[in-house]
């Protein structure tokens, strides 16, 4: 495996952990600082600040336990893009109730002071 596939790897796991961790703080240092991050459900995020606001915003409703599977990592020069599954359950913090949870996603990384960082990323259920 090439060493910046592997680095990519590598920054997939640590969102996943800082996911699962509810740690918005630690996401929004993932992303580049003109990253865009499209939740489904929720406006459009641009740039490192609207980032954190919007995990803010995400982990105060629900709380997730999740594993990802990388179907996909494609490398070119500066740019790079992952396609990736999600499964396990989301915790509802309101009430408590919890169900399963299942998406897919697409990753846009990009070099950002020598480490690749999340560009944009967009999740949608999975059907």
């Amino acid at each position: 495996m090439h060493h910046d596939e592997q680095a990519i790897r590598n920054l997939l796991a640590s969102y996943e952990a800082r996911l699962n961790a509810s740690d918005p703080d630690a996401i929004a240092g993932l992303y580049a600082s003109d990253g865009i991050f499209m939740p489904q459900g929720f406006p459009t995020a641009q740039g490192r600040p609207a980032v954190l606001e919007s995990y803010r915003a995400i982990f105060s409703n629900i709380t997730l336990t999740i594993g990802f599977e990388v179907d996909e990592v494609k490398i070119s020069g500066g740019l790079a893009t992952a396609i990736t599954r999600s499964s396990g359950s989301v915790r509802v913090n309101a009430t408590g109730a919890s169900g399963p949870e299942a998406n897919r996603e697409l990753f846009a990384f990009a070099q950002e002071d020598g480490a690749w960082r999340i560009a944009r990323y967009m999740f949608n259920k999975a059907g």
